[in-house]
């Protein structure tokens, strides 16, 4: 099992594009992923467990991953985070 922070970057937050995205990388992997904010848990895999979470920017986030291919998925969900989950904004431009 491997637990790892992290942090939301991106100016929108975990909103519905950023959770859908998650949650397709996540499903491409075997081990169960859950994420841990607020003092709750919820399945990294779900979207609606996802969307809950409605983390804003600079929440930070327990990733908990356990299974076969647990580094993989974490190395590349961290990533997916990490670079804001691809949205590029411009100065002053949201």
């Amino acid at each position: 099992m491997i637990k790892k922070k992290v942090t939301i970057v991106n100016d929108a937050g975990l909103h519905a594009r950023p959770a859908a995205a998650l949650v397709k990388l996540a499903s491409k992997f075997e081990s169960d992923f859950y994420i841990h904010l607020y003092g709750y848990k919820v399945n990294g895999k779900s979207i609606l467990g996802v969307m809950t979470l409605a983390a804003e920017k600079g929440a930070e986030l327990e990733l908990e991953l356990d299974g076969p291919d647990e580094e993989e998925a974490t190395e590349a969900i961290t990533e997916l985070i990490d670079d804001g989950f691809g949205e590029v904004y411009e100065d002053g431009d949201e």
